[in-house]
């Protein structure tokens, strides 16, 4: 996941390096006399690693639009509070001065998308950012014994 914008400037630059990488590849196996699928085949570990990073900046792009994903019973809650510190345009450095922590502490915590954090760490977090969620609990079918 992209967490800053400097890593999202840099894999901008990665697609396009990619882009041209694989054109030159295709070409290259083309002069070789190879197959058509064979120069699939070849250059599918390239697509695949391009189509990965191209994911991750399109993910980027739209938080920075404040396009957010739905938080199902609080698993992806970690990629959320990363996506909104992203979409307000704090740092990873502001965000630890306003929690009174190290900017390691803070990249430490996104870096492992704050699994493991407590409701607490959670809610400081959020306070820090000004960020406010909204819970809404949808009943499944009651199983009576």
């Amino acid at each position: 996941m992209i967490k800053t914008e400097s890593a999202y400037r840099e894999a901008v630059q990665k697609l396009k390096q990619d882009k041209a990488f694989i054109e030159s590849e295709k070409n290259r196996f083309v002069e070789m006399g190879l197959e058509k699928e064979h120069i699939e085949l070849a250059i599918q570990p390239y697509v695949s690693f391009h189509e990965q990073l191209k994911e991750e900046v399109d993910y980027y792009e739209r938080i920075k639009r404040g396009e957010f994903d739905t938080v199902i019973n609080l698993r992806t809650i970690g990629n959320t509070l990363i996506a909104y510190r992203i979409y307000i345009g704090m740092s990873q450095n502001e965000l630890a001065e306003k929690l009174g922590v190290s900017p390691s502490q803070v990249s430490r915590d996104e870096r492992n998308e704050y699994y493991g954090a407590t409701i607490e760490r959670i809610q400081q977090v959020m306070e820090a950012m000004n960020m406010t969620s909204v819970t809404k609990v949808n009943p499944t079918d009651i199983i009576s014994a």
